[in-house]
């Protein structure tokens, strides 16, 4: 393990974008499903139902919390309805696999998804197997990172301790409250919707391209 890491007990990823890659565009499927929601509970032509899901996005943390703040819908019906999608534009990643299997400690997911999609997403990718628990939006009480209160959330329901525990996402923003909180902070930076904003070093302690290959060279394996 690399030293600078050798503290970590807890290693904690989020799903959609960093354990596969961006160019499979899975959230491109859920986005257009999330425009069409819109246009069903709204409707609004597909223009108005998009400037709505971003301005939702960007200042909810999640285009749902913006939906249910405003509009108080039912949250299991938005999720069964946008993660309606093929996954035909992933698949197993031995190397992956065999890199999250040699980690020391705990494996969790922490995603503003849900446990239905997620399970999916990891059987996909070979990874049913591989982690611990899934923290999902509804264990958050429907506030998404990088709302503070969803990370205070899973650190207690998992029994999580932050200063053991690192975090790897793709959203640059949602590092902060995890290294606030004491975590080590690793920004996988590949290009993916929003991912950059807010970018701040201050509190993304390594930056990467891709999970599996960055995990082979901390263990020593590639």
């Amino acid at each position: 393990m690399l030293p600078a890491l050798a503290h970590v007990d807890c290693w904690i990823f989020d799903l959609d974008n960093t354990l596969y890659p961006a160019s499979a565009d899975l959230f491109g499927l859920i986005d257009i499903r999330m425009g069409q929601f819109i246009q069903n509970l709204l409707g609004v032509d597909p223009v108005e139902a998009r400037r709505i899901q971003k301005s939702y996005f960007v200042e909810h943390g999640t285009t749902l919390s913006g939906l249910m703040t405003a509009h108080d819908i039912d949250p299991h019906a938005f999720l069964d309805f946008v993660h309606d999608i093929e996954m035909d534009a992933i698949a197993e990643d031995r190397r992956l696999v065999e890199a999250v299997a040699q980690l020391p400690g705990r494996k969790l997911i922490f995603t503003n998804g849900d446990e239905t999609y997620a399970r999916r997403v990891l059987g996909k990718l070979g990874l049913s197997e591989s982690f611990e628990a899934i923290h999902d939006i509804h264990a958050c009480a429907y506030q998404p990172k990088p709302d503070p209160r969803s990370y205070d959330m899973m650190c207690r329901a998992l029994g999580v301790r932050p200063e053991t525990a690192l975090f790897v996402e793709d959203m640059a923003r949602n590092l902060k409250p995890a290294k606030a909180l004491g975590m080590t902070t690793v920004w996988v930076n590949n290009g993916s919707d929003f991912g950059a904003h807010q970018h701040h070093p201050d509190y993304i302690d390594f930056e990467i391209a891709e999970v599996g290959e960055w995990l082979q060279t901390i263990l020593g394996t590639k």
